[in-house]
């Protein structure tokens, strides 16, 4: 909060969730109008895949994407697997959105990210929903 109200930190631009800020597991996702709740920075998601938090998209090679290559990105978006190959892409993150983009809109995408500034921030890792309890007979 600012002296203008409400207005993003830019010094932290796209570097995702702010590490030491994890939310806590909602009491009750069918509360919510949409099936799922955000927080206050809009950078964390919980609804029925779980609670997700906006990677770090800077530059940075220990918490960030520095070590991604253009190919390991543009398999990402048009795959919707982490790093062309690995976990699922989940919510909100609109990869099937950007599956759609042309191959060169993709790699201009990729360049811009290379060229913000690196920003240390290591995102809380994915929270999968919990079980379903057991029905005892």
């Amino acid at each position: 909060m600012g002296g203008q109200g409400f207005a993003p930190d830019m010094s932290r631009m796209l570097s995702g969730h702010p590490q030491d800020m994890v939310m806590p597991t909602p009491p009750d996702l069918g509360n919510s109008p949409w099936g799922w709740v955000g927080a206050m920075t809009i950078t964390a998601f919980a609804g029925p895949w779980g609670i997700t938090y906006a990677p770090n998209l800077t530059p940075d090679t220990n918490t960030g994407m520095g070590i991604w290559t253009e190919e390991m990105f543009l398999q990402a978006m048009k795959s919707g697997q982490h790093m062309g190959a690995g976990h699922p892409i989940m919510p909100p993150m609109p990869w099937m959105n950007l599956a759609s983009l042309p191959e060169d809109d993709l790699k201009a995408v990729y360049a811009y990210l290379r060229s913000i500034p690196a920003i240390p921030n290591r995102v809380p890792e994915y929270v999968p929903p919990p079980e379903p309890a057991d029905s005892q007979e």
